[in-house]
């Protein structure tokens, strides 16, 4: 059975094809489209990934959507219809229950039978279906899904089980982004900052924050909605939020102050024991020593490590792309179990579901500009020791290999990497390739075999979705944050033998089998996703040399006049959602 599975129409929209149960391909549409979060129906995405598994949309026997429009429709109107202009067709289009089912019948062409799932049922479904557990609590948190904003939940053969939420607008995702707001960053974008940035503060505003939000008996809590705004109309947080901290709100860009690395430490402080309390009493109610959790929140890597180290669960599964894009994995497998009432619990754990990049084509493109290329086609380990030993002198390496990963993070396969022993690289990353801001961390990628002699790290983390301490910090200060720890990626060789390999290589000449691994991407767009994207941002950042399928291009070989020239023919896009706002529409 073949069942493609859709997010879409809210932010971040992608696709997930399913034959037989297995996840075969899935991607997000601002891979294709470049317009970071695109929430419009996946049409590109969903064209590639049918190619990719083999298929046309003829064959889809049926397609999964990830939420109930009716019910989001309701929510829709009970918190947006009087921000809503008269005038403005696209507003109110958008207040259309029947828009997911009308442009997927005519943008993807499929006519056949189309089931929503509710937005949390996905959500579960799409850590529980991928854990390989047989049973296990279920844990979904973010900013609001139709009217549920955090669910509780058991999974087993039989299928899943929501017995409890919380209802909008009382949401951590929403506490959370409030404060991003407040902070100066982009919410539903930008939250993952305030995480980075919390290690420089200390919580000393926790007390005061935690009057935002009231712990109630079981899995509920309430907000104090005086201190937000959930309008649309403005920031997502009021004046009372500016009064209870003392300090108006940070502007964007500006110089950031002690004072807000002390919020964002009282805000991480504070999400952290929220989620401790609720996940206690999900397992008192199901017993059960496994967790599958997933929502935006579950993005929330600082958070995740307490919960493994300090939570009741014994076993813990957080579905890579835990945020909407996953929604359509989630949708695919719940809709399949429904069907078919077949249930084969099976582990992901490689997140590479994307298209492969042809990049065979390449060759041509670079032969007639005329800029040089070394090509190592049918010689492997040649060009893993050509690239270990740039990364070993000092190079930043565009690494373009294989199929595109899915989800938010670069795990090896649309990859920026750098040497993590150099104390300087860090900055310069940030600055010159990455331009943005100087207090983010990037994330170690390590070979799964070692990662015990460098890393406090006690099972695989394939996907960047912990954080730990690191043993040598000292010896690694470009991967080891403020505060002595890392976002650790392991790498298996079963799951990524090429880069892997380019790990050991490194490891070989070094002593260290572990790289700085950062997004291929510039700062405000969306991770690489065909050749072309790759040698675009290449030609556009100061990476030192791109490894593009088996060829190596060298920044100095390239033309002078060619940055200039892609920066006036690609403009920067602004996303299409908001900054400051949810606007629930």
């Amino acid at each position: 059975m073949i069942i493609l599975g859709i997010s879409a129409l809210y932010h971040d929209s992608a696709c997930a094809v399913m034959i037989d149960g297995k996840i075969v391909s899935a991607a997000q549409e601002e891979r294709f489209t470049r317009t970071r979060f695109d929430p419009a129906m996946p049409v590109r995405a969903v064209r590639a990934c049918l190619s990719d598994a083999g298929v046309h949309i003829t064959d889809v026997e049926h397609v999964a959507y990830y939420e109930r429009p009716e019910r989001k429709l309701g929510r829709q109107l009970w918190s947006g219809l009087p921000q809503v202009p008269e005038t403005s067709p696209v507003a109110l289009g958008k207040l259309d229950a029947s828009r997911p089912f009308r442009q997927i019948e005519q943008l993807l062409g499929f006519v056949g039978p189309v089931t929503a799932v509710a937005h949390h049922e996905a959500h579960a479904a799409s850590a529980f279906y991928q854990s390989g557990f047989d049973s296990a609590a279920l844990f979904t948190a973010d900013a609001v899904g139709e009217w549920t904003t955090t669910s509780y939940g058991r999974g087993d053969k039989n299928g899943i089980e929501l017995f409890e939420e919380v209802r909008f607008p009382h949401s951590l995702g929403i506490l959370y982004s409030a404060v991003t707001s407040y902070l100066g960053f982009a919410v539903n974008s930008d939250e993952y900052k305030v995480m980075g940035l919390a290690p420089y503060g200390s919580p000393g505003y926790v007390d005061l924050l935690r009057r935002l939000v009231t712990d109630q008996d079981g899995g509920q809590f309430r907000l104090d909605l005086d201190h937000f705004d959930l309008s649309g109309s403005g920031p997502m947080y009021t004046d009372r939020l500016c009064t209870l901290l003392g300090r108006p709100a940070r502007s964007p860009e500006s110089e950031i102050e002690q004072f807000h690395t002390d919020v964002a430490a009282s805000l991480q402080l504070l999400l952290e024991e929220l989620l401790l309390l609720k996940l206690d009493h999900l397992h008192q109610v199901t017993g059960s020593t496994r967790l599958g959790y997933a929502g935006g929140v579950a993005l929330n890597c600082v958070a995740n490590r307490r919960i493994r180290e300090q939570g009741p669960f014994e076993e813990i599964f957080v579905q890579p792309a835990a945020g909407d894009s996953g929604g359509a994995i989630g949708a695919a497998a719940m809709v399949h179990h429904r069907l078919t009432g077949e249930f084969s619990p099976r582990r992901l754990t490689d997140a590479r579901l994307g298209p492969t990049g042809r990049t065979a084509p390449a060759r041509t493109w670079m032969r007639r500009a005329g800029v040089p290329a070394l090509d190592f086609a049918g010689d492997e380990a040649g060009l893993l020791a050509h690239a270990a030993r740039l990364l070993a002198d000092g190079a930043v390496v565009g690494w373009y290999q294989g199929r595109m990963e899915f989800g938010p993070r670069a795990l090896g396969a649309r990859s920026i990497l750098a040497d993590p022993r150099d104390p300087g690289m860090r900055d310069k990353i940030n600055a010159l390739v990455k331009k943005r801001e100087a207090f983010r961390p990037f994330a170690p990628a390590v070979v799964a075999e070692c990662c015990a002699e460098f890393f406090d790290l006690a099972e695989p983390s394939p996907f960047m979705l912990d954080t730990t301490t690191v043993r040598r910090g000292s010896e690694l200060p470009a991967i080891t944050h403020v505060d002595g720890s890392a976002r650790v990626q392991t790498v298996d060789r079963s799951d990524a033998p090429r880069f892997h390999g380019l790990l050991t290589a490194f490891g070989d000449l070094t002593g260290f089998p572990i790289l700085l691994n950062t997004s291929f991407n510039m700062r405000g767009e969306p991770i690489v996703c065909s050749p072309a994207d790759a040698l675009t941002c290449f030609v556009r950042s100061n990476l030192d040399a791109l490894v593009l399928g088996d060829q190596v291009i060298a920044r100095a070989d390239l033309p002078r006049h060619w940055p200039g020239l892609l920066d006036d023919l690609l403009p920067y896009q602004r996303p299409p959602i908001s900054r400051d706002v949810y606007t629930f529409l």
